[in-house]
């Protein structure tokens, strides 16, 4: 036994495993230290990511999503490249056929919905003001809010602020300007990842040393099944939603149906709290429109809900990613308030890779130690 082992108190703390998990924190802390003081070193680098990643992150989701295809076609006999490329020949008739036919509605309820919704927003407000002043608190209200009437009337100023933000919004160059190279590179790496993404762990496995490379091709399989269980899934169940809802907003005749249930479509991608953002314009409309539809409103959204939660979701995602709701809000919360809506609509994929490499990096290192622990209880014995 080393000299370093014979203290019970560092036995107790892992021994020699001790002293490599220090040594790897100071190693970690030390080049935190050194980025910070040479960030401008890496500031190209951090170009390139940016410029990359939207190209990168739409490739491998719509690599997920038409791989299942691709396997199909092969089962079929027809060869690899054949089916990589009827697959993207089905792809841009679609999304050509979105182009010509459902998009252009889509904005013309869009521009309408943002020139009404200072409309709506003002009778939102002088409904609750008479509802308040008749109700039992309307003393109370009216020496609170004695100027009411004043505020309302500036409502209407907010549709100048609706159409320039509607403006802004097209002229945001940069953005833009990165959609553009996404649409046009998207194709080409979609079909080299297509055509030769199943090679790429085993090729990343030979630059890793022979004995730890099972490890490794463990790693990359459980992350991209972890990728495929819920890239696939979500898709499926938000387009799930975005029918039901779409369904249920024209059997109650609500306005801007398809619109509404577009939204609400996209924003299911964010679980929890995609529905609240989904429900807010949808519910504006309602109580405006009339006190039943709202209740026809709630309705609908409920039996969608119990729909997607109780026989969608478990048929379709499972329970593959086995995270904790709560872990979920807190990662969603976090990811937002670091980077905005791309992180929101990353951090539950992003935390699901990280807490593959976090748990088999766990792993490798309770085995190794229990070794150790086995091998010295035998010499002890001994």
């Amino acid at each position: 036994m080393s000299r370093w082992d014979s203290s019970p108190v560092i036995r107790f703390f892992g021994g020699r495993t001790l002293l490599y998990i220090l040594g790897v924190l100071l190693f970690v802390g030390v080049n935190i230290l050194v980025y910070t003081n040479v960030s401008f070193i890496f500031y190209p680098i951090a170009v390139f990511v940016k410029t990359v990643a939207l190209p990168l992150i739409l490739s491998i989701v719509v690599y997920y999503l038409l791989r299942p295809i691709i396997k199909l076609m092969e089962s079929w006999r027809i060869k690899r490249i054949y089916g990589i490329l009827i697959t993207l020949l089905m792809v841009v008739g679609l999304i050509t056929l979105l182009i010509v036919l459902i998009i252009p509605f889509l904005e013309r309820q869009f521009i309408s919905l943002a020139q009404e919704l200072p409309k709506y927003l003002r009778d939102l407000l002088n409904s609750t003001d008479q509802w308040l002043r008749n109700s039992i608190f309307g003393d109370y209200y009216s020496n609170l809010f004695e100027d009411v009437d004043g505020i309302i009337d500036q409502v209407p100023d907010l549709s100048t602020y609706a159409m320039q933000t509607v403006e802004g919004i097209t002229t945001v160059i940069t953005t833009v300007t990165n959609v553009v190279i996404a649409i046009v590179t998207l194709p080409f790496i979609l079909f080299y990842l297509l055509k030769d993404g199943h090679k790429l762990p085993h090729h990343i496995g030979k630059m890793f040393p022979p004995k730890v490379r099972p490890e490794v091709m463990s790693v990359f399989k459980d992350i991209d099944h972890q990728l495929s269980a819920y890239i696939q899934g979500q898709i499926i169940v938000s387009f799930c939603i975005g029918v039901m809802m779409y369904i249920g907003f024209v059997i109650i005749g609500l306005d801007y149906a398809l619109l509404l249930a577009a939204i609400a479509s996209v924003t299911s991608v964010v679980p929890y709290l995609g529905p609240m953002i989904a429900i807010t314009p949808a519910l504006i409309i309602s109580i405006v429109t009339s006190p039943f539809m709202v209740v026809k409103l709630a309705f609908v959204w409920t039996v969608v809900q119990l729909l997607e939660g109780k026989f969608i979701s478990p048929q379709i995602m499972g329970k593959s990613l086995r995270v904790h709701p709560v872990t979920i809000i807190f990662v969603l919360l976090t990811a937002g308030h670091l980077f905005g809506v791309i992180g929101i609509i990353l951090a539950i994929p992003g935390y699901a890779i990280l807490k593959v490499m976090v748990s088999h990096l766990f792993h490798w290192f309770q085995r190794r130690y229990n070794r150790f622990a086995e091998e010295k209880d035998q010499y002890e014995l001994k």
